[in-house]
């Protein structure tokens, strides 16, 4: 039967495995890819994916419950938890399918499922990720530069590819995923922000808040988003007058 559950040795040992590709990962990213098998199914990069996204959700969760990053509440901590592992379950294979893409445009041989393995063993970083992005704007980009510096590892030790070919390509893609991430994290805090005055408000009246207060609440809020995008749209328009002319 195939469904035969782990026995206790196995489950040890399925840990230790684990925790040493984690490490190898972290501590030796040349030597770790240099001796990965580039075949042998998708269950255990796949396991071990998911494994790291589940730290890693659990890390943001007990963060977000000092206020620490985005997380803020029990409830939400809890999603991030079940959310976390399941987003990178799936983005997983799409990313391997995109970096496949990649690499085979950059002359690589190897098959979808050694570009999966490849970020896959990646997420090892995930965790450390976790408790970095505490930092705002610093923490995205310290991410993104250590997975740039995996990319280009597994590149040269798994796909063959040059080193100089490996960085210029990725260090391309990772520059605008920085910008892209900068520009996500300043719309975020304005709006949290925006979000916190709303919730003190109406905090201020909570337990004689009425229909009509809440209506109130929910009209400003309305208002204040037109007025935000009313004054967008005019910075535009203003922006384009000189091209006009």
């Amino acid at each position: 039967m195939d469904n035969i559950p782990l026995t206790e040795a196995q489950a040890k040992k399925l840990w230790q495995s684990i925790l040493d590709s984690a490490i190898a990962v972290i501590t030796k990213p040349a030597e770790f890819y240099r001796g990965m098998a580039k075949t042998g199914g998708f269950g255990d990069p796949l396991i071990f994916l998911v494994v790291m996204g589940v730290i890693a959700g659990v890390i943001r969760a007990v963060l977000g419950l000092f206020h620490l990053g985005m997380v803020g509440s029990a409830m939400v901590a809890l999603g991030s938890i079940i959310f976390v592992p399941v987003a990178v379950l799936i983005f997983g294979f799409v990313w391997a399918a995109i970096l496949y893409v990649i690499w085979k445009l950059m002359g690589s041989s190897e098959s979808y499922e050694t570009a999966y393995r490849c970020s896959a063993y990646a997420a090892a970083v995930s965790p450390i990720m976790a408790v970095v992005g505490i930092i705002p704007y610093v923490g995205s980009l310290i991410g993104l530069a250590w997975m740039l510096f995996l990319l280009v590892t597994s590149s040269v030790e798994v796909h063959k590819i040059a080193a100089k070919t490996a960085w210029q390509v990725f260090g391309i893609i990772t520059a605008i995923l920085a910008l892209m991430s900068t520009c996500s994290q300043i719309a975020a805090h304005r709006a949290q922000r925006q979000f916190g005055s709303w919730e003190r408000e109406f905090g201020k009246s909570q337990g004689e808040t009425t229909p009509e207060d809440a209506a109130k609440i929910s009209a400003a809020m309305m208002q204040a988003m037109q007025a935000e995008m009313a004054k967008q749209a005019k910075e535009a328009k203003e922006a384009e007058k000189p091209a006009d002319e």
